[in-house]
């Protein structure tokens, strides 16, 4: 939220309101994946949308022919990572970003733009190694910023739900907001909220790779990139937590 305040140009009128409420990362982060989405179905064609899935999709079974062909394996330095920035349609990418602007920005806010941006890449990171573990022999490539998102949604996870403490300031008195406090791994499972929260997210993406023997029809969900992501984000957000 932003304050009210006086507009300098007119004395008593109250300031403007600015355009955008996001924090400024979080709107470069999803207009990134939009931007570069739009590019990639208005410039490229079938050709170049093969190099580009080949060149900065993840896909796992490099990792086998890394042995053969040392070559082959030189993008999983980055692709890691880029796959997170390329999706599959425009309905794939508008899910991702809504996502993204709804929990990256109370991680933007509390710890920075940098370290939601490392949360970010470290989640995709780890949802493509458990993608990875879960299919090296399958010939599939991962794309999608969900395993980033996953990670920030985990993160988010540890404080949007705690009690706002309140204080009092030094001089006047007057009770003041001091924010959420971090909860523990323990304390998220004890918060009635957080934890019906997080037992539905875990459960819904662990149950994808049963919905064919329910309905015998896979899912094209990466499920595992959610979960590695989403673990990622829970465990490592404590790093970023200011000392006081």
């Amino acid at each position: 939220m932003s304050e009210q305040g006086q507009n300098p140009g007119v004395p008593g009128s109250p300031a403007r309101e600015p355009v955008f409420l996001l924090p400024g990362a979080v709107t470069v982060l999803a207009g990134l994946l939009i931007a570069i989405h739009l590019a990639s179905t208005l410039v490229l064609n079938e050709d170049g949308q093969i190099e580009l899935m080949f060149w900065f999709a993840f896909q796992p079974y490099r990792i086998l022919l890394m042995a053969h062909d040392p070559g082959l394996a030189v993008p999983l330095l980055w692709t890691p990572f880029t796959h997170a920035l390329l999706h599959a349609g425009w309905d794939h990418l508008l899910f991702n970003t809504a996502w993204l602007v709804i929990f990256a920005t109370p991680v933007a806010r509390r710890y920075g733009a940098v370290a939601m941006l490392s949360l970010f890449l470290v989640s995709a990171a780890a949802g493509a190694a458990l993608f990875a573990a879960t299919t090296l022999y399958e010939g599939i490539y991962l794309i999608g910023a969900s395993g980033g998102v996953a990670g920030l949604t985990g993160a988010a996870i540890r404080f949007i739900f705690q009690p706002i403490l309140m204080g009092r300031h030094p001089e006047t008195g007057e009770p003041v907001m001091l924010g959420r406090r971090l909860a523990s791994m323990r304390e998220v499972f004890t918060n009635p909220p957080s934890r019906y929260f997080t037992l539905i997210w875990l459960i819904l993406n662990a149950a994808v790779p049963l919905v064919p023997v329910v309905t015998g029809q896979s899912l094209a969900v990466a499920w595992q990139a959610h979960l590695g992501g989403f673990l990622a984000g829970f465990l490592l957000v404590g790093l970023f937590e200011r000392k006081v």
